[in-house]
């Protein structure tokens, strides 16, 4: 059956916009007027309690914009003026503060204001449509639905609202409205000097982003060094542990091996010991004084400690080998279900027509892991960019370099963002570069996903 094409966002806008147009045109006294007094079509046709929500709804908009939201939205602009003074009081002998803005809040509870728009527009729409619908009831002469009625559909055709509004409220609050506010942080000056309500910050635009792109050298260098070893870490960090993982679970599965469950079972074990356990036992036994170092000088096969964590190739070489070491039983888990999927008769014709066990891997192994796992591969990758954990564990994103800004030569672009906001205060600079992750890892994922197997042919694998 074929699927209907969903017409663009604009369009759906559009054809929502004349039809509400419509119901104004086609709407009688009480229907318009429920356009700017909410609840008044229900109340004048009788739906007492649903008249009372909707004009409840719009009287609390009212009191929550003007008590409270108005106080903020309307410095949103400038972000306050007056900060915080620290004055001497001569007849009391002590520093008295005085009161100001608080730029922080007012940039908080501005956004916070400008989202209540969204219900109150929800609810206008609801209002309207219910007014617009018991007017078309009456003119047929035909009973409108009571309170109870309507709440009953909360449990029946209308369920899924009941049971995805909480999700999607938290959501709203906890997720979508800290994403705006952070992304708002990167137009303004937040940083250490400007620390309300002593200090004030204010907007400047797309300064912190010419910044990191151009403007200012070190900030370009660093941005461009740390992003470069973030793709190459990622690469490795992903590929590494997929192809390995995959090849250990091949000879476990393999014909002829014996005690399978046990090398199972001993590369599970690894995965019960939590990881940051395990990162930060291997980072104390890596460093200049760690006993690995102890044991090769011991052994007389070095005369000197190894920088395996000062040394910035020995610390990225080290960084890989570690992820590699804690990150192969998962894909080793993942592949071996995966590989006892993958029909028997085409490794049975490979080797039928003389292929070698490379060529059969290359050609029917490879093939299949990437069609079913595709999608898992891009979330590794997407992951890796982001892996806090093993970098930062392991060598705090060192060794420290004076190349970059508050940044080491295993930095990852998400570990930086860290260092420029906890050790820094530089909110506004990290706020800019978690803006270029989003972007980076967005553009990313959807176009690699778009153009995988799994997507193009979902149905079907050959």
């Amino acid at each position: 059956m074929a699927v209907k094409k969903r017409d663009p966002f604009y369009l759906r806008l559009a054809r929502g916009f004349n039809e509400y147009i419509r119901m104004f045109r086609e709407g009688d006294l009480w229907t318009r007027l429920s356009y700017l007094i909410m609840g008044a079509g229900s109340l004048a046709r009788g739906q007492i309690a649903k008249g009372l929500l909707f004009l409840g709804g719009e009287a609390a908009f009212i009191w929550f914009y003007a008590g409270f939201g108005w106080r903020y939205l309307k410095d949103f602009g400038t972000l306050g003026t007056n900060a915080q003074l620290r004055v001497w009081d001569e007849a009391d002998e002590v520093f008295r503060r005085i009161p100001g803005d608080n730029s922080m809040l007012i940039l908080l509870y501005s956004v916070l204001t400008l989202a209540a728009i969204l219900p109150l527009v929800m609810l206008w729409k609801s209002n309207v449509r219910a007014a617009y619908k018991a007017q078309k009831l009456r003119e047929s002469n035909k009973s409108l639905p009571g309170f109870l009625a309507d709440a009953k559909t909360l449990l029946d055709n209308r369920f899924h609202m009941t049971l995805l509004s909480f999700p999607m409220i938290t959501l709203a609050l906890f997720t979508a409205l800290p994403i705006v506010f952070m992304v708002l942080i990167a137009f303004t000056n937040f940083d250490k000097s400007h620390q309300p309500p002593g200090s004030l910050f204010g907007w400047v635009g797309l300064a912190n982003m010419r910044n990191v792109v151009f403007s200012n050298p070190l900030y370009a260098r660093s941005f461009g060094g740390i992003l470069g070893w973030t793709f190459v870490w990622a690469v490795f960090a992903t590929f590494s542990n997929y192809i390995l993982g995959m090849i250990l679970a091949l000879m476990i599965n393999k014909k002829g091996i014996k005690l399978k469950r046990m090398w199972r079972t001993i590369f599970v074990t690894t995965i019960a010991i939590p990881q940051f356990v395990s990162l930060m036992l291997v980072s104390k036994m890596f460093t200049d004084t760690g006993v690995v170092n102890v044991i090769l000088q011991r052994l007389h096969i070095v005369s000197s400690p190894i920088p395996f964590l000062t040394d910035a190739n020995w610390a990225r070489f080290m960084v890989v080998m570690i992820n590699i070491w804690v990150g192969i039983p998962y894909t080793m888990l993942m592949s071996t279900g995966i590989l006892m999927n993958i029909p028997a008769e085409l490794y049975e014709s490979a080797s039928i027509d003389g292929a070698t066990p490379v060529q059969t891997f290359i050609s029917i192994t490879l093939p299949y892991m990437l069609f079913v796992t595709g999608p898992y591969l891009i979330t590794t990758f997407v992951g890796n960019i982001n892996n806090f954990n093993v970098i930062y564990l392991l060598t705090a994103g060192g060794p420290a370099t004076l190349d970059y800004y508050q940044g080491g030569k295993t930095d990852l672009l998400v570990t930086w963002l860290y260092k420029l906001t906890v050790n820094e205060q530089n909110y506004s600079l990290a706020s800019t570069i978690g803006i270029f992750i989003f972007v980076i890892v967005a553009a990313l994922s959807l176009t690699v996903y778009n153009l995988t197997g799994s997507v193009k042919k979902e149905d079907q694998f050959s």
